[in-house]
């Protein structure tokens, strides 16, 4: 595993960096205290701070040589609303909220590249490094784009990184084409009549529809979307009711889908309102459906996509990179971007799944042997697409 030698020197560095903003969570668009320490610390290196996009955003700039080339890095500052169950020192200190998907880990590797490529600054052209807010449900990426943030910072290509556990380290996973699903949300309101739950016969119940809902809606993908496609619906919340012994007015099913394919998307949701419509008709209740089209396809480019898929190979070698890695049914707003400029989006391995190190779990943790390869690889991908 071929790491930078200088950046394994600030190894230690980089995990006090790691560990402080792991302890310090905060979700989506209250990223105060994260973004002060980014930009404090890019200022630090030596690079131009910017602050205010998208709330929380920051984006460090660093010029050399003459070139009007240009390249955008990206990582994520937010954590989740999850109440961590670890019991190491730097647990999380805020109640509820945790670093559980390794976003603290991936804004500490982009700082790493940061301080090396401020030092060494082998390169012609200029690096924007893109930290971006909210990423988990709402969509920050979104809102640094629609802010303007290839107006300001003009980039000809963008790149992201995301860790996996399941994966060894030292290896890095890709995929040309679409690599991550996108990301909707739904919310469907069945409406009956509430009565005592002795006396059913005297109300009309929302229960019965609303369970039969959640099965049919299953058909969606199993039996109207091509087998040749790919789709989810997953219902992941049940609201109703309030004591044992009263049948509700009303029953709310919430969920997400997730899609590759832009006709998928389009089928979705009359598929969703057809079948909540008819269930709900048959059992003489109402049902109102709510539909939000959230994040789209994760979509990597393939020039983008084998350069930096060699970039990683020069790194750990070709029999460590998976250039054809299965397209993971997970969503990313770094989707938005990509929609924006050509660039890829990659996996670099986190370790073993062990003791609930799995993303989005309250046992999980960055590894932290991770870091000086991360931060490698994004000083190597600048410095060879701003070669001198």
């Amino acid at each position: 595993m071929a790491v930078i030698n200088r950046i394994a020197e600030f190894h230690a560095d980089m995990t006090a960096w790691r560990r402080d903003i792991h302890a310090h969570p905060e979700t989506a668009f209250e990223e105060v205290r994260t973004a002060d320490t980014v930009a404090a610390l890019l200022e630090d290196f030596g690079v131009e701070v910017h602050r205010g996009l998208a709330t929380t955003g920051v984006v460090g700039t660093l010029k050399a040589g003459t070139s009007k080339r240009s390249i955008g890095l990206r990582a994520d500052l937010d954590a989740l609303h999850i109440h961590e169950k670890n019991d190491f020192d730097h647990r999380s200190v805020n109640a509820g909220k945790m670093h559980a998907c390794g976003h603290d880990g991936h804004t500490t590797m982009l700082l790493g590249a940061a301080k090396y490529l401020a030092e060494t600054r082998n390169f012609d052209g200029t690096i924007h490094f893109i930290f971006q807010p909210a990423e988990e449900n709402e969509g920050g990426g979104r809102v640094m784009v629609e802010e303007g943030l290839f107006e300001q910072f003009p980039c000809d290509s963008v790149f992201g990184m995301h860790n996996a556990p399941g994966i060894e380290v030292g290896r890095f996973a890709v995929r040309e084409g679409p690599f991550l699903a996108a990301f909707d949300i739904f919310e469907i309101t069945v409406t009956g009549i509430g009565t005592h739950a002795a006396m059913p016969d005297r109300g009309i119940d929302p229960m019965i529809p609303a369970a039969q809902i959640v099965t049919g809606l299953q058909t969606i993908p199993s039996r109207q979307v091509s087998p040749l496609s790919s789709a989810v619906v997953s219902v992941t919340q049940i609201h109703g009711g309030d004591t044992w012994n009263v049948i509700p007015d009303h029953v709310v099913l919430r969920g997400t889908c997730r899609w590759f394919d832009r006709q998928v998307r389009d089928l979705l949701e009359p598929a969703m309102a057809r079948i909540a419509d008819g269930i709900a008709a048959a059992h003489r209740c109402t049902a109102t459906l709510r539909y939000e089209r959230r994040y789209p396809a994760t979509v990597n480019a393939p020039a983008e996509t084998a350069f930096a898929a060699g970039v990683a190979e020069a790194l750990v070698g070709p029999e460590h990179v998976d250039r054809n890695f299965e397209p993971d049914m997970g969503s990313e707003d770094f989707a938005f971007m990509l929609e924006q400029k050509p660039g890829c989006y990659i996996l670099i391995g986190n370790g073993p799944e062990e003791g609930g190190c799995l993303l989005h779990n309250p046992h999980y943790d960055f590894n932290d042997e991770v870091l000086p390869l991360g931060a490698s690889y994004w000083a190597r991908l600048a410095e060879t697409a701003l070669s001198k």
